[in-house]
C-alpha cells in the first residue's frame, strides 16, 4: 500500500512540475523575464536535487591549477607549429579543455558580439518574444533551457540560437538587428578559427593537417549565445548542468564579469578564468568518437552568480547535423594493438537523440561503446 502511495505522490509531483514549467514556458521572457519582475528567491523548477547539491561537497576545487592556455601566434613557422600542434594533443589528451590566445579574431569582433547579446536581452521583451520558440527546425530562435521538459533542472539561463548550418543557411535578414551585424562578422572569424584548430588537431592525431576538415567536421556551425542573469540564490541553481559537448568541436567566447565556466578535472571543478581577448576550446563527443578515444570530451558546467548578467557565445561544429552522413573511429588510428571502442553512428540519428534526452542525463559515448 505504501509504495502505491508514494507512486501516486510522485505522479502528482510530476504532473505539478509540468505546470510549472508550463506556465513558466509560456511567459516567453525567459530567465530574464523573472528577475525583471522582482523575483528574489528561485522557483522550484530552478532548484537542483539535493544529491547534486550534496556532491558539491565531494567536488569542490582546493586546487590552483588551471586549464592550459596555448598562443597561437606565428603558427605559420614550421618549428612553432609543431610546439603549438604539441601542446593541443597534450591538453586534448589529459583535459579536453585549453584557452588559445592570439588568435587572429579582432578584439573589436568579440566586444561586439558580447555587445549584441547583451542588447537583444535588454531590449523590450515583446521584441524577443518574436523569436521565443522550441521549433528545432528555424534557424534562429529564442528560449530558456532547449530541454526544459525533460531535465531534472531548469537551467538559469536563456539562449539566442543562431543556426549557420544547413543547405540554407541564415539569411542576415532573419536575426535580430540587436546583433544581426555582430553576429554575422563573429561568425566568419570564427570558421576560420575551427578550420584552423581542425588542423591542428589532425597533427595531433599524426593525420594530414586537412584530414577533419575533410570528414566535414567543420561543415555548417551554430552559435548558442547564453546570458546568464544574476540569480538570488545561486547555491540552489544551475546555470548549466555537467554536461559534454555532443559535436566535435567548441569555441567559447565569454564576458570578463564573473567566473562561471568550470571542467570536472581528476574529480575537482576547476574554474576557467576568463582571460581578456582568449577564447575556450574543448573537445566534443563525437572527435572523442573519431579518434577512438585519444582525446577527450570533458564534463563541464556553469554555474549560477549573484553577479550578472554573465555573457557567453558557444560555437558548436558539429558536422552536417541533417543528414545520413556515417562516423566512426578514424581508420588511420586503428590496429590490432588499437582496435575500435566505438561503433559507427548516423549522424542525424546522433542528434536526434541528443535533442530527444535532457542534458543533464545525456551520456552520448556510453551508447556507441563496442
Amino acid at each position: 500500500m505504501a509504495g502505491g502511495i508514494d507512486a501516486l505522490a510522485d505522479e502528482q509531483q510530476y504532473v505539478d512540475r509540468m505546470e510549472m514549467l508550463k506556465a513558466f514556458d509560456e511567459t516567453n521572457a525567459g530567465v530574464k523575464g523573472l528577475i525583471d519582475s522582482g523575483l528574489v528567491k528561485v522557483p522550484k523548477i530552478f532548484v537542483r536535487p539535493s544529491e547534486d547539491l550534496d556532491e558539491e561537497l565531494t567536488c569542490k576545487n582546493t586546487t590552483r591549477i588551471q586549464v592550459p592556455v596555448i598562443d597561437l601566434s606565428d603558427i605559420q613557422n614550421a618549428d612553432r607549429r609543431k610546439q603549438i600542434v604539441e601542446q593541443v594533443r597534450i591538453a586534448s589528451e589529459t583535459w579536453g579543455f585549453f584557452q588559445v590566445a592570439n588568435h587572429g579574431i579582432p578584439l573589436t569582433v568579440l566586444d561586439g558580439m558580447i555587445d549584441g547579446v547583451r542588447k537583444f536581452n535588454d531590449q523590450d521583451v515583446e521584441e524577443k518574444k518574436k523569436y521565443y520558440s522550441r521549433d528545432r527546425t528555424r534557424t534562429v530562435r529564442f528560449n530558456s533551457s532547449y530541454d526544459l521538459f525533460t531535465s531534472r533542472t531548469a537551467s538559469w539561463r536563456d539562449t539566442l540560437t543562431i543556426s549557420f548550418s544547413g543547405p540554407d543557411p541564415t539569411h542576415p535578414d532573419e536575426l535580430p538587428a540587436s546583433c544581426r551585424e555582430s553576429a554575422v562578422e563573429y561568425s566568419k572569424h570564427v570558421e576560420i578559427l575551427g578550420n584552423i584548430l581542425l588542423g591542428l588537431l589532425s597533427e595531433a592525431l599524426g593525420l594530414k593537417t586537412d584530414h577533419l576538415k575533410n570528414m566535414e567536421c567543420s561543415e555548417g556551425h551554430r552559435l548558442h549565445c547564453h546570458y546568464y542573469p544574476a540569480c538570488p540564490e545561486p547555491q540552489l541553481a544551475i546555470g548549466t548542468a555537467k554536461h559534454s559537448d555532443a559535436g566535435f568541436l567548441t569555441i567559447l567566447l565569454q564576458n570578463q564579469i564573473a567566473t562561471g565556466l568550470q571542467v570536472l578535472h581528476q574529480g575537482q571543478w576547476v574554474d576557467i578564468q576568463p582571460i581578456p581577448g582568449a577564447l575556450v576550446i574543448n573537445i566534443g563527443d563525437l572527435l572523442q568518437l573519431v579518434s577512438n578515444g585519444k582525446f577527450r570530451s570533458n564534463e563541464h558546467r556553469a554555474t549560477a552568480s549573484r553577479i550578472g548578467p554573465r555573457i557567453s557565445v558557444a560555437c558548436f561544429f558539429s558536422g552536417p547535423v541533417n543528414g545520413t552522413k556515417i562516423y566512426g573511429p578514424i581508420e588511420e588510428l586503428i590496429s590490432q594493438k588499437n582496435p575500435p571502442i566505438y561503433r559507427n553512428v548516423v549522424l542525424g540519428d546522433y542528434v536526434a537523440k541528443f535533442l530527444t534526452t535532457g542534458l543533464d542525463n545525456y551520456r552520448a559515448l556510453d551508447y556507441y561503446k563496442l
